[in-house]
C-alpha cells in the first residue's frame, strides 16, 4: 500500500483511538485564560515540545523494529523526556487503544507484538510498530505525529472556545510548514540518545493542574 494511503488511514479523526478524549493541555491553559487568538501559539510550542519528543521516539522505535533491536531503551528515553506523571499516563492510556486498533489492521505483524510486549509502552512506540508493519517511512511517520498533535489541539478548541471552525483549520494549515520541518529533523534519529530533550515547563503545570481538577470535559 503506498505511504500516503496509509497515513491517511491513520491520521483520521475517525479512529477509535481515544483522542477525542484530550485536548493537549488546552482545556487546563483556557481555565487559565488563553483565548481563542492565542491557541495557535500553545500549538506552536507544543510542536516545540510535546510532538518533538514523540516524534523523535517515534523515529527511533522505527529504526529499532525494522533492525530488531529491544524497545526499553526507547521508553526510557521518552519517559525522561516527558516529566509530568500526567502527561506519561495520558500517552499509556492512548497506547493501549491504538494497540487494540493496529492489531485489528496488522494481525500478523511481528512489529506490533513486539510492541504489545513492551513493559509501560507509550503512544509513539505503538505508531512506530504500525509504521513498521504499514511501510511507511521515518519522514512521514513524524509528520504523522506533527500532524496529529495539532489535530487534537485544534478539535479540542471547537469544543472549548466560541470559534470559527474555520479558523482551527487554519491554524493547523499555517503550521504544517512547521510539522514538516520537525519530520526532517528527526527522521535520520536511530538512537535513544538522539531523541530530542525540549522542555515545556508551562505545559507540565496544566498537565498537572487539570490532573486534579474534577470538572473537566477532557481527560487530559
Amino acid at each position: 500500500m503506498a505511504d500516503d494511503l496509509m497515513l491517511m488511514l491513520l491520521a483520521d479523526a475517525r479512529l477509535p483511538v481515544a483522542g477525542h478524549t484530550q485536548s493537549g493541555q488546552l482545556e487546563a491553559a483556557v481555565r487559565s485564560g488563553l483565548t481563542a487568538a492565542q491557541v495557535s501559539v500553545l500549538m506552536r510550542s507544543r510542536l516545540g515540545s510535546v510532538a518533538r519528543v514523540e516524534a523523535g521516539t517515534a523515529v527511533v522505535a522505527l529504526h529499532r523494529l525494522r533492525a530488531g533491536l529491544p524497545l526499553a531503551p526507547v521508553v526510557d528515553a521518552w519517559a525522561a523526556r516527558t516529566p509530568a506523571a500526567p502527561m506519561r499516563e495520558t500517552s499509556h492510556t492512548l497506547a493501549r487503544a491504538l494497540l487494540r486498533l493496529v492489531r485489528r489492521l496488522f494481525p500478523d505483524s511481528p512489529h506490533v507484538a513486539d510492541a504489545a510486549g513492551v513493559e509501560g509502552v507509550c503512544r509513539p512506540i505503538v505508531l512506530a510498530a504500525a509504521a513498521a508493519a504499514g511501510g511507511i517511512s521515518p519522514a512521514s511517520l513524524g509528520r504523522l505525529v506533527a500532524y496529529d498533535d495539532l489535530q487534537t489541539v485544534a478539535s479540542a478548541a471547537l469544543k472549548l472556545l466560541p470559534l470559527d471552525p474555520l479558523d482551527a483549520t487554519s491554524w493547523v494549515h499555517d503550521l504544517l510548514p512547521a510539522a514538516d520541518r520537525l519530520a526532517t529533523e528527526v527522521a535520520a534519529l536511530t538512537s535513544p540518545d538522539e531523541i530530542p530533550a525540549p522542555s515545556a515547563p508551562q505545559l507540565d503545570l496544566w498537565a498537572l493542574a487539570h490532573a486534579a481538577t474534577t470538572r473537566r470535559l477532557f481527560s487530559a
